[in-house]
């Protein structure tokens, strides 16, 4: 590793460097949650409250992290989470985090709001990994996502419930979000101060969302692909379109955007394999409450039936070790990769999986245990903790 990322010892260090060299309107959509951010901020202040016990004299040689999410092995309970535009954080950025999620030997997920295809990701990788799907109104469309993630061998389905209709995100209409971004002055005067992300995007063919165009009916470019999206995503989903989801892919699937108990209940008699704990990154419901909030309370509802995952408000190693403590099987990041994927490219991505890992596996020792298997609520200060 270069000396200057010897220097990255947190994820914040990463932020502070992608937000210097990626585009504002592109950082700002990584970067922001919905109406005031409440909830956005919630997710990892609630993380803050929780607290610690430390142990002492406690054989701590020969510790591991590695578990299983949903049967596929981990170096440690986390995935990376589909986020959209990845690759507009840096150039084929969906490719350099499946490589570096694949080297590290995490599972990556990626999303249908990609701009490099699930074929762009498969043929760079040669490695299986996730592919998330929103449901749309063009069923057929969806069918054929499905099939083309079945193609890729695609070795899981997170189908995300929660963007049925899209919250409002302040920024993103101020910034006149686009891919690519839109040539007005105020875009072409910010993309002046980010040369290299301007260089990398050069070399690249891939500037739109590689899923869509091409593939759904009547969208060839930008114009007819803006116009598919607003009227695509579906306020009708139910149930039954988790049940025809799960049959036509056939595999392991994950439901994702679970914030209530009741849901929760839904969720396990659906015969899904895992579900995340999710408010979308506070992008969608403002008001709601934190993820870890109602994590203990979702791990009750779901019981042994099926896997209960949490996303939202992980910015360092103890927040994953927080979780499994209070239920959790395993996490998804989101920000947390994608600040180091615009900071430094696939070297980024790679350097925020070992910060995680490294203070977690630390925190974890010094709270007294060796294996991931033997974290439960017994290391936190009780009252500090949801329950």
């Amino acid at each position: 590793m270069s000396q200057d990322l010897s220097k990255i010892t947190c994820i914040e260090d990463l932020r502070v460097i992608a937000q210097k060299r990626v585009p504002r309107m592109f950082y700002d959509y990584a970067d922001s949650g919905a109406w005031t951010e409440g909830t956005y901020r919630a997710n990892q202040e609630d993380f803050q409250k929780i607290k610690l016990r430390q142990r002492v004299a406690v054989d701590m040689e020969g510790r591991s992290l590695r578990t299983t999410m949903a049967g596929i092995d981990t170096v440690m309970p986390m995935a990376i989470a589909p986020t959209g535009l990845t690759g507009m954080q840096h150039a084929d950025g969906e490719i350099l985090a499946a490589q570096a999620a694949a080297d590290f030997g995490v599972p990556f997920t990626l999303s249908t709001m990609s701009i490099c295809s699930i074929e762009d990701v498969a043929q760079a990788t040669g490695k299986p990994f996730w592919f998330q799907l929103y449901v749309m109104r063009d069923r057929e469309f969806c069918g054929n996502l499905i099939d083309r993630a079945k193609a890729a061998g695609c070795s899981a389905l997170v189908l995300t419930l929660d963007l049925q209709i899209l919250g409002q995100r302040h920024k993103d209409i101020k910034n006149g979000l686009s891919t690519p971004p839109k040539p007005t002055l105020r875009n072409l005067i910010n993309l002046a101060t980010k040369p290299r992300w301007c260089m990398s995007m050069l070399g690249t063919k891939r500037r739109t969302f590689g899923n869509i165009v091409g593939h759904a009916k009547g969208v060839s470019d930008l114009s007819s692909l803006s116009s598919w999206t607003a009227e695509q995503f579906d306020p009708r989903l139910s149930w039954d379109d988790v049940k025809w989801i799960k049959d036509r892919w056939g595999g392991k699937i994950i439901l994702k955007g679970i914030l209530d108990p009741e849901d929760a209940e839904l969720a396990a008699q659906s015969g899904a394999d895992a579900l995340i704990v999710s408010n979308h990154g506070g992008r969608q419901l403002d008001g709601a409450l934190s993820s870890i909030a109602v994590l203990p309370s979702i791990v009750q509802a779901a019981g042994s039936r099926i896997e209960v995952w949490l996303d939202g408000g992980i910015r360092g190693g103890q927040d994953i070790l927080k979780s499994v403590a209070l239920g959790a099987r395993g996490t998804m990041i989101g920000r947390a990769f994608l600040y180091g994927l615009g900071a430094y490219g696939q070297a980024g991505v790679t350097r925020a999986l070992e910060i995680l890992y490294k203070e977690m596996d630390v925190t974890m020792a010094l709270c007294g245990r060796k294996n991931i298997s033997q974290v439960d609520q017994s290391i936190l200060v009780p009252g500090t903790y949801p329950t």
